[in-house]
């Protein structure tokens, strides 16, 4: 039986009148990759700041690493990792002068450090690099810096707040493969990202929408508790005039624009495809592919939302 890493009861936190995260509950296993998903202003970076003891809750329970962090924030500090969503590292400082301000900043000695330095360059693929000012890196370059000072101290958790909003799609699967290093040598990885496509790695999932926790569980739980319907990619023009067409339609559970596709929720494949290219020959929207799909996580955050 896998321990738990990080255990949250209840956990509230309201600004004024505003209740930004609403009496949250869940557990993260020892190891896992654990993503906390949901759109801008859904109250994760909120819970992750209360998680790492930067922010005190207004009600509820959280135990990180073994510690209370409602009574002890400062104490489950030196046993995390935490990476902000926001580039924190200094831009005038080489990338070695980096990794050795945040060894400080982690109660490292000079050792420590000195001993550090190597494997944490190897991790982020940075070797070579260190007398580069971070300025002048990449934004993938810089965001593997800052996960490498991040994991400097060997950290049991390391929470993980948008790690990689701004960076091309390359060196956003160039940083999860980093996350599975972490994961397969034993470190537990909170993220929280609004990039659905990126749920597909992690081990274990909670969607949460304005504050709630609407649904969790595995990628594959989530994909198939949440939509048993047949669903049908459509690729049809004009787009917008099949949308308004087909969410008309009662028989038709579920429509939503997915890209330059239409994602739709039937009961009877078959039944509904044959009905579907008659409705769109009369109305003069030309259909150039109709196909069953498995649902996406993005199928599933936006059934559970609507």
């Amino acid at each position: 039986m896998m321990t738990r890493a990080i255990e949250v009861r209840n956990l509230t936190k309201k600004f004024g009148s505003f209740t930004s995260v609403d009496q949250i509950s869940f557990d993260v296993r020892t190891g896992e990759i654990f993503g906390f998903l949901g759109s801008n202003g859904a109250g994760k970076s909120t819970t992750i700041r209360m998680l790492c003891g930067l922010l005190q809750p207004t009600a509820g329970a959280a135990v990180v690493a073994g510690v209370d962090v409602v009574k002890y924030p400062e104490r489950v500090k030196s046993k995390i990792g935490y990476m902000s969503q926001r580039f924190s590292l200094y831009e005038d400082l080489t990338v070695r002068e980096n990794i050795q301000f945040w060894g400080g900043v982690y109660g490292l000695s000079r050792q420590e450090i000195k001993a550090r330095l190597a494997p944490v360059l190897e991790f982020a693929n940075l070797a070579g690099q260190e007398d580069r000012l971070t300025r002048d890196l990449s934004g993938g370059w810089k965001q593997r810096l800052a996960l490498g000072c991040a994991i400097l101290h060997q950290p049991q958790i390391v929470f993980l707040d948008e790690p990689t909003g701004g960076v091309d799609p390359l060196s956003r699967r160039h940083f999860w493969e980093r996350i599975n290093q972490l994961s397969d040598a034993g470190t537990t990885v909170f993220v929280t990202t609004h990039f659905l496509d990126e749920a597909e790695y992690c081990h274990n999932i909670q969607l949460i929408h304005a504050g709630k926790i609407i649904a969790g569980g595995s990628p594959q739980t989530l994909k198939t508790e949440f939509i048993q319907n047949t669903m049908l990619e459509v690729e049809c023009e004009p787009l917008i005039d099949a949308l308004q067409l087909l969410e008309s339609q009662t028989w038709i559970l579920e429509t939503s624009l997915f890209g330059t596709y239409l994602h739709l929720t039937v009961e009877d494949a078959d039944l509904a495809t044959t009905k579907i290219k008659k409705l769109l020959s009369e109305n003069a929207i030309k259909l150039h592919r109709m196909e069953p799909i498995l649902p996406s996580l993005e199928d599933v955050f936006i059934h559970v939302v609507s």
